[in-house]
């Protein structure tokens, strides 16, 4: 049984190198988008920080995490394992130790990423559907106490996978490489564990969001009905609803940030699913099978540079601060020449 991360975490036999289960792409194909997602999570997350899109402490505080755990899947993915492979084939990285510790921040930022967006999902179910909960729950303390908790709790989960890996080869007394070891697929405790794994991260997570969601819908349709009925006895429905029209652009901005997750993680869902029902884990590239895994796995690193579009398509304050951030050098020139000239 091969779970959700170890199935993409093998070890190149001809390059004996740790890299990510994907047909080898030209390096300049994986630079150049590599560095357009760093930037696109780096902006959010400064511009986020910066508290001045509107929204409330709590919910920057998810936005910022969310967007920082992306960025540290980038890091560590695309940078320090993809592009490590294409330009530095043999390096320091590469040692047993540390190659282990380069998996294990994969499997965590990873981690990070999904579950930060169930906590938000979760904080903005309590603040639309629960309102006894929400002066409790959604704080900016409340935030940083789940989001803390949750990061934790991951790292004491992906520690055993630290151990799961052996060296590929000894060279003066210095392990290099890492092979995962051959009773991981058949021993039962790391067979469990690997189940654990894939459960954790991504199905309960998916049922979670969906779950989440479902019952958020269904309070917010039961909610409006009777605000406008209520609206409707009183002056007629011709005037506005505040309230509604916040609580609209929270829930556009939850259904975007869920949806997207969910559309991003499907295809490597139902890949699991196929390969627990058929057996097979093909390395032949040509096959459907396994272009359609290996577009699952384009579709997870797609997903961590998403959020940043998304604020920018649904939050008019974060597209105003945007315009701001990323005209700012050519407005200080400006200001800078016309002192001069003065």
């Amino acid at each position: 049984m091969v779970g959700s991360y170890s199935c993409f975490l093998i070890v190149c036999k001809d390059q004996i190198d740790v890299c990510l289960k994907q047909r080898t792409p030209n390096p300049r194909e994986s630079a150049i988008p590599g560095a357009a997602k760093e930037l696109t999570n780096a902006l959010g997350i400064v511009i986020l920080s910066r508290g001045k899109c509107g929204l409330s402490k709590c919910t920057t505080r998810y936005l910022v995490s969310m967007a920082t755990a992306d960025l540290l899947v980038i890091i560590t993915q695309i940078i320090l394992t993809r592009l490590k492979y294409y330009y530095f084939p043999s390096s320091f990285l590469d040692i047993t130790p540390l190659c282990n510790i380069r998996i294990l921040l994969i499997l965590v930022a990873t981690d990070c990423s999904v579950w930060f967006t169930v906590a938000f999902s979760f904080d903005r179910f309590v603040a639309i559907c629960c309102n006894e909960l929400r002066r409790n729950l959604c704080t900016g303390k409340t935030a940083t106490v789940i989001l803390g908790t949750t990061f934790i709790l991951l790292c004491i989960q992906n520690i055993p996978f630290y151990l799961t890996y052996e060296p590929g080869v000894i060279i003066d007394n210095v392990p290099w490489y890492c092979n995962i070891k051959p009773g991981y697929f058949t021993e039962p405790l790391w067979v469990g564990l690997d189940w654990f794994d894939t459960i954790i991260t991504p199905l309960l997570p998916f049922a979670l969001i969906l779950l989440l969601n479902t019952l958020t819908v269904r309070h917010i349709l039961l909610a409006s009905r009777v605000r406008k009925g209520l609206k409707f006895q009183n002056n007629g429905g011709n005037n506005s609803d505040p309230e509604m029209e916040s609580r609209r652009k929270s829930v556009i901005l939850l259904f975007t940030i869920s949806t997207t997750f969910i559309l991003l993680w499907l295809v490597n869902v139902i890949e699991f699913f196929y390969y627990i029902i058929t057996g097979k884990n093909t390395t032949d590239y040509t096959l459907p099978e396994s272009i359609f895994q290996q577009v699952g796995y384009m579709l997870l690193n797609l997903s961590c540079c998403t959020n940043t579009f998304i604020y920018g398509v649904t939050q008019s304050k974060f597209r105003e601060q945007l315009r701001n951030v990323l005209t700012y050098p050519v407005t200080s020139i400006i200001q800078v020449i016309n002192k001069q000239n003065n």
